[in-house]
């Protein structure tokens, strides 16, 4: 099959999305959360996990390990998929998420203090912090996954009073 023959340029009255990466890195019982900053235009003060865009030349995972190393300078030892998110925020384009759980033995991380400050929290601890909207439920359902249990899929949307929507489904 040709590039062509993938239909790629076939975009019209199609749902496009832009490729992103969700990590949780964890140290032991500790997940690193980066508190946004307060300048971001995406969950300014809020905890979430690290991750970003997908360059076009990767692959999810690939895009995920250089994101928690520009963003942290930590080394991963053990990283796995979690989840797929389709995400509808009334958009024409959404956000397909790829949410990994990472392992790593060190603690010392180089942040950009632009983006946010990183945080070594306590899994049990997590949801006293102020959590970008859907973390309450993924955080803690990625961290005690079995590590034989396959991704997940999620639908994410807002409804009318724009409030997060999530539909999960396990295979």
């Amino acid at each position: 099959m040709s590039a062509k023959e993938q239909g790629a340029d076939a975009i019209q009255n199609r749902w496009l999305t832009i490729p992103r990466t969700l990590c949780f890195v964890m140290n032991g019982d500790d997940v690193l959360l980066m508190k946004r900053a307060s300048t971001r235009r995406v969950f300014p003060n809020r905890y979430n996990g690290v991750g970003g865009h997908i360059e076009h030349d990767e692959t999810p995972e690939e895009g995920a390990k250089r994101e928690i190393f520009e963003e942290t300078g930590l080394h991963i030892e053990k990283m796995r998929l979690c989840g797929i998110h389709n995400i509808d925020a009334g958009s024409p384009t959404g956000i397909l998420l790829f949410v990994f759980l990472a392992y790593t033995s060190e603690r010392n991380t180089i942040g950009d203090e632009r983006e946010g400050t990183l945080h070594w929290v306590h899994k049990d601890m997590v949801k006293s912090l102020d959590l970008v909207e859907d973390l309450p439920q993924i955080l803690p359902y990625v961290i005690n996954m079995s590590p034989q249990a396959p991704p997940y899929f999620a639908h994410v949307s807002y409804d009318s009073q724009d409030r997060i929507q999530i539909r999960l489904s396990q295979p």
